[in-house]
């Protein structure tokens, strides 16, 4: 089956074909790195990791760029309330991403290009929609004449007259008209600038997108995607100014998440009503916060409550102990053999149903209701006394292949002991307790208490699990 795409651009499911065979120019739009970001950053960022896994797992070598809104209002007025500088404020920011979306194990883009190394792309992309006509200066600014791109509200589906600007669309009495976006910023005193044609400023925001994902991508993106609240004004203005200059789409799929909220109340900074992931991790298994993003299809709103979260966290726990014990009876097997076949069938029906499921959309809440069925299966399995290692290691294989799309399992951590370790600790533990050397015994116990090492009786002897 054919991957389909819900394309924001014709508001329509569409076959996913990529320019290239084989290849993919996915561009996704990354943070303003003046904050910490927040749980609703977060979902974009964890969805378009699973779909540039699942490009991936079907075989596409997928060539994902992010960026780094590292120069703006926001970020000179940290850096005043700081003390410091822009690109210090950039800098702090920009590692804080790094961390948190590696703890929410989300792989790093192809690259994460940054506004403040691309300002002599930007001024030769804005010099080109001047000399076309589609861009003038005013007293130091440069602004898109939006009048000139006849399709201007093609991807948000509204028309011009009627359109309501954001607030980065920015109002002032040196426009054309008042539709007209800008491009280059004239700087104010003692703000951070560059030199240009039109004298010291910086760029404007949508610019920067336009010009880095062509540097980077080329003319037209395969897939160009982002939060629902970008698609107007900074899409719409980007597909404005690219597609002006080069006279091509500038994506052939234009992919948008939907908003989330905070106890059924839109999550807004206005409202302080954000939550910031730096925090949450700190309470919560970054894992949930993965299983809570990809539940509800991507497309819908998300709503966050304590509720969710917890039924995120068990339902974790849940997938992370069936797998555990596959592990550790697969460690524990004589190697016996066994009739597999009825197995084979039910789980290679269950893997493709996973692939028709992310088929369509990406609709990761039914890929997950598939890991669930396999999850059923390994329990069922390990309740037979014959089960065999060849049966053991389908169901690991199957599990495996399926998170290696959607990321729910624990990842290792490098200040965690290893499997082998924790082995070898319950094996002298219970040495110590044969030998009554209780002294000993409490330490191993306090230490695996320490490293969340929970030690259950089954009747093939301990297992332990990570908590």
């Amino acid at each position: 089956m054919t991957i389909a795409i819900y394309n924001s651009l014709t508001r329509t499911k569409e076959s996913f074909q990529p320019q290239e065979q084989g290849k993919v120019k996915m561009y996704v739009c990354g943070p303003t790195v003046y904050d910490y970001i927040h749980i609703g950053n977060a979902r974009p960022v964890v969805f378009f990791d699973v779909v540039r896994r699942y490009l991936e797992d079907a075989g596409n070598e997928v060539n994902y760029v992010v960026n780094f809104t590292d120069v703006d209002d926001r970020l000179i007025r940290k850096a005043e309330e700081l003390g410091t500088t822009v690109p210090e404020v950039a800098k702090r920011f920009i590692e804080a991403f790094y961390n948190d979306i590696e703890s929410l194990g989300v792989r790093k883009a192809t690259l994460n290009p940054r506004v403040t190394d691309h300002i002599a792309e930007i001024i030769t992309f804005i010099e080109g929609l001047v000399d076309k006509g589609y861009a003038y200066e005013s007293e130091g600014d440069v602004y898109f004449r939006t009048s000139s791109f006849e399709e201007y509200g093609k991807l948000s589906h509204q028309n011009i007259e009627e359109l309501q600007f954001g607030i980065r669309v920015e109002v002032g009495e040196r426009k054309e008209n008042q539709g007209d976006f800008v491009l280059w910023k004239g700087a104010k005193p003692g703000e951070i600038n560059w030199d240009s044609p039109w004298g010291a400023g910086r760029p404007g925001w949508h610019i920067e997108c336009s010009a880095m994902a062509r540097k980077y991508l080329g003319d037209t993106l395969d897939i160009h995607g982002g939060g629902h609240d970008l698609q107007f004004p900074h899409h719409e203005c980007e597909v404005a100014q690219s597609e002006s200059l080069t006279g091509k789409p500038l994506a052939n799929y234009w992919m948008h998440n939907g908003y989330l909220h905070i106890d059924n109340v839109k999550m807004s900074k206005s409202l302080g009503n954000g939550i910031s992931v730096h925090e949450i991790v700190k309470r919560v298994k970054p894992q949930a916060i993965r299983y809570f993003i990809l539940a509800t299809h991507y497309r819908s709103p998300l709503n966050f409550s304590d509720d969710a979260i917890s039924q995120a966290e068990n339902s974790v726990e849940r997938i992370t102990n069936s797998y555990a014990n596959l592990k550790h009876r697969l460690q524990a097997s004589d190697g016996t053999a066994g009739n597999v076949e009825e197995l084979r069938k039910r789980v290679t029906d269950i893997v493709e149903q996973f692939k028709a499921k992310m088929d369509d959309d990406f609709s990761t809440p039914d890929a997950i209701t598939t890991l669930f069925d396999l999850v059923s299966e390994a329990n069922v399995y390990l309740n037979k006394q014959d089960a065999s290692k060849e049966g053991l290691e389908l169901l690991v294989a199957a599990i495996d292949r399926i998170d290696n799309v959607l990321g729910l399992l624990p990842q290792d951590d490098a200040n965690d002991l290893l499997d082998e370790e924790i082995e070898g600790l319950i094996i002298e533990r219970t040495e110590a307790r044969k030998s009554k050397n209780w002294a000993r015994a409490d330490e191993i116990r306090d230490l695996l208490i320490e490293k969340n090492i929970v030690l259950e009786d089954t009747p093939l002897g301990i297992r332990w699990r990570r908590k």
